[in-house]
């Protein structure tokens, strides 16, 4: 069983409005679904799909329960339990007591701070795009702690050891990753904030 699209972007708009964390959330599902495929879960694509899109459903009205009002909220859609569980697993050592397991969590885990970092980076770029972004210009980004202050590395180093993954390799999928889907998350974005 899973979660129809059109059933989780009513969810997702009816606690979000902000620009960025809409954006984010397209983000992240789009680059949810390119890594199902590229590691071997193109059937499970969908899936990982709405876990990415879902992720952050209720931290824009209730951040200071994040990840533990979620279920309540995925509830209003009959979410699987696999689904309920992707999304709390990834707030584990933050917010969460859910240990990212399958491997579908611990990509969303390693992933979700970062994407956020590389959008940060790919904004203030002349192309505004990370289309063009090199991984050698994205590490400095990363190593500067001033730069994205509220993304916490920690995380994402976390993520890669999860994985089993070097560092250098998180970053340059997910960007990799970011790049290959930036026109799909914008059209995506345009068509959610014109039904508003």
């Amino acid at each position: 069983m899973n979660v129809n699209e059109k059933d989780a972007l009513s969810l997702l708009t009816k606690y979000n409005a902000d620009h960025f964390h809409l954006r984010h959330a397209l983000t992240v599902k789009e680059v949810m679904a390119h890594f199902a495929r590229g590691l071997g879960y193109e059937e499970e694509a969908d899936f990982w799909a709405m876990v990415g899109l879902l992720h952050d459903v209720d931290y824009e009205q209730f951040p200071e329960e994040h990840c533990k009002k979620a279920p309540e909220l995925l509830a209003e859609i009959d979410a699987p339990d696999a689904l309920t569980r992707a999304v709390v697993s990834h707030g584990w050592g933050i917010c969460a007591d859910v240990e990212p397991e399958h491997t579908m969590e611990k990509v969303l885990y390693a992933t979700d701070e970062l994407t956020g970092l590389i959008y940060a980076y790919a904004i203030m770029r002349p192309s505004g795009s990370v289309q063009d972004m090199k991984l050698k210009s994205l590490k400095k980004k990363f190593k500067d702690k001033k730069f994205a202050a509220g993304v916490d590395r920690d995380t994402v180093i976390r993520g890669a050891d999860m994985l089993g993954w070097e560092l250098d390799d998180l970053l340059s999928r997910t960007m990799a990753a970011m790049a290959e889907t930036e026109d799909a998350v914008v059209e995506q974005l345009a068509s959610l904030t014109a039904e508003k």
